[in-house]
């Protein structure tokens, strides 16, 4: 599949979201690199944002708490290029009620290659790079072929026409 260059601007737009058991370790990260956050636009989930903005004196673009939908406003963000990175201190040791809206926004960063923190060190080795410090063309697929793609049976094949792109039957 060929690639598209999406290009991130020299201030990031990083989404910062920390599971309850992990807001802490986040809280305490984000203070310890204020200076290099406070040049980006910082987003984040419900409570997540508040106890940020709060702590860190800089202005954070708050969403709706992770199991109220912030997580999928955060991978719809994504999909949009309206996020440029992702900082999320998950709780790989606590069940989450919303689990299917964790493991959605984990797929969606991925689908759109923007670089993942899930911990402390590797957060520390994103906000240290050099890339950081300048624009970068951000590499992904060229989604334009599989949204324009024809659909079997599309074109008036009645009922029982139509099959999924692997080639088996819709209907069960």
């Amino acid at each position: 599949m060929p690639h598209k260059k999406i290009a991130m601007e020299l201030d990031k737009k990083i989404a910062l979201v920390a599971h309850d058991n992990k807001k802490g370790d986040l809280v305490e990260w984000a203070k310890y690199n204020r200076v290099l956050l406070a040049h980006h636009r910082l987003y984040a989930t419900g409570t997540t944002g508040e106890i940020l903005e709060r702590e860190l004196g800089v202005t954070i673009n708050k969403l709706q708490s992770g199991p109220l939908g912030g997580d999928q406003q955060i991978g719809a963000k994504i999909a949009d290029s309206e996020i440029d990175f992702l900082i999320f201190f998950w709780d790989p040791l606590e069940p989450q009620p919303h689990d299917p809206d964790v493991k959605a926004l984990l797929r969606m960063a991925v689908v759109w290659n923007i670089p993942i923190a899930c911990n402390r060190a590797s957060a520390d080795f994103m906000i240290s790079s050099p890339l950081m410090d300048g624009a970068y063309d951000r590499l992904v697929p060229d989604y334009d072929l599989y949204r324009t793609r024809k659909i079997a049976g599309s074109e008036g094949g009645g009922p029982g026409a139509a099959e999924s792109a692997e080639g088996g039957s819709l209907e069960s």
